[in-house]
């Protein structure tokens, strides 16, 4: 087991439903002989339901599994699909019903927010206190402290007790102090979810070098598809307390998602008026319809641009508005965007109809979301955002065989480059007409 991490052999995890424990040791016992004669719990509460032996629960049903050294591993499935299950039988939080599971090395874990921190003890104190407990000196831990504090972007709080901490603040600093300590095994259950977007890509690269770099191995339970993507070399599905899979990221995820139905799509540019406004309660202007120009609609060839309708309900007369559309694939992971700030326009009391054109040519065959929003300027020339419609429109790219200038591919996030967007104003005053 030289090369190995961690080795899991056969290992099954069951639960007996219902409350265990709930009653002192002359009620338990009551019960129990009471089961044993066959007959009514005399302690069950009018109306409540007894739970018999056999009503148990199989978390983890025979997994076996062999993870290396420096390997980075993602782990993906439904809620209740086994994950968080596994990763507390590896972190000893918990003991198999069955079976074996070897580790060879240190693990640090975080596998929910605030895991291993004393609320009533400071960051710093925390710090130190999770440094003892991996078997770290004082002054080890005094020499990456700083480190530590720095990547956790929590340095003005840290001598403050962390509960009165955020949740965000919690996973950077308790990720901080994961990823600096010395351990061969780190493993990460859905905590970065909770963090905003810049640290979870500082994190990610924090992991990746970890691994390649120091030869730890990362064991990450997410729901977001992009991460596991930009992280893990290796990916498991499970299902039901099983591995169903496990091999290339890709193919997990393809295995993992559930297959988007075109024919939901299909309705073309249909949907309920919208009324949506982030910033302002009372949108003066509201997108109240999207339809495709081309017959086909929703469909768009490889290498084409999108045409469409677009509809906008005013409430009064206005000046130098303009559109944007921000891309999303079907995993909702952001592309890029294109908007018209070059092209503003003027919106008129009632119904206003737009002809739009946008560049696909970047995106690869498949399903993308789109979310559309109608921006202006105030008095001292700063943009708002009047209303969205959010990723309720979807069209789908169509495979052409005969376009080969694809530039765009899904593990390049944030890389798609739309251009300008080109809208012109057909009509004012009138109703949408399909």
């Amino acid at each position: 087991m030289n090369d190995l991490a961690i080795k899991i052999s056969h290992v099954s995890k069951e639960y007996r439903l219902g409350m265990i424990g709930g009653a002192t040791l002359r009620e338990e016992l009551q019960s129990k002989f009471a089961r044993l004669r066959g007959k009514e719990d005399p302690n069950l509460k009018i109306g409540q339901k007894a739970h018999t032996k056999n009503e148990r629960f199989l978390a983890l049903d025979d997994i076996s599994l062999e993870i290396r050294k420096g390997e980075r591993v993602g782990i993906i499935g439904h809620n209740g699909a086994g994950k968080s299950t596994l990763l507390k039988l590896i972190c000893r939080v918990t003991t198999p019903t069955t079976g074996e599971i070897c580790m060879n090395g240190r693990i640090t874990s975080m596998l929910e927010v605030g895991t291993g921190f004393h609320g009533e003890l400071t960051g710093r104190e925390n710090v130190y206190l999770n440094g003892a407990i991996l078997g770290l000196t004082k002054a080890e831990i005094a020499e990456r402290f700083d480190k530590i504090v720095e990547f956790s972007e929590v340095g003005q709080f840290i001598d403050t007790p962390v509960k009165r901490y955020s949740s965000g603040m919690h996973v950077k600093l308790g990720f901080a102090v994961a990823s600096h300590l010395d351990s061969e095994i780190m493993i990460m259950d859905e905590v970065l979810a909770v963090g905003d977007m810049a640290f979870q890509k500082k994190c990610i690269e924090r992991m990746r070098l970890a691994a390649e770099d120091e030869g730890r191995t990362i064991l990450y339970v997410s729901h977001n598809m992009q991460t596991i993507r930009q992280l893990c070399s290796r990916c498991i599905v499970m299902e039901h307390g099983k591995i169903v899979f496990d091999g290339d990221p890709d193919k997990a995820i393809e295995l993992y998602l559930p297959q988007i139905g075109e024919e939901q799509y299909m309705e073309k540019w249909e949907f309920a008026p919208n009324q949506i406004s982030l910033h302002q309660p009372d949108a003066q202007f509201m997108l109240e319809k999207f339809q495709f120009a081309e017959k086909n609609g929703f469909d768009i060839p490889q290498g084409s641009d999108m045409h469409f309708f677009l509809q906008v309900r005013a409430k009064q007369d206005s000046d130098a508005m303009f559109f944007r559309i921000i891309y999303y694939d079907k995993e909702d992971s952001l592309l890029g965007m294109t908007d018209t700030t070059t092209e503003d326009f003027r919106l008129k009391e009632g119904e206003n109809l737009f002809e739009g054109t946008c560049h696909t040519a970047v995106l690869a065959p498949g399903i993308y979301k789109l979310r559309l929003e109608l921006c202006g300027y105030n008095r001292d020339g700063e943009e708002y955002l009047d209303s969205a419609v959010d990723r309720i429109v979807h069209f789908h790219i169509v495979e052409n065989k005969e376009y080969r200038n694809l530039r765009w591919h899904h593990s390049w996030w944030g890389e798609c480059d739309f251009g300008k967007m080109s809208i012109r104003q057909l009509r004012s005053g009138k109703t949408f007409s399909s």
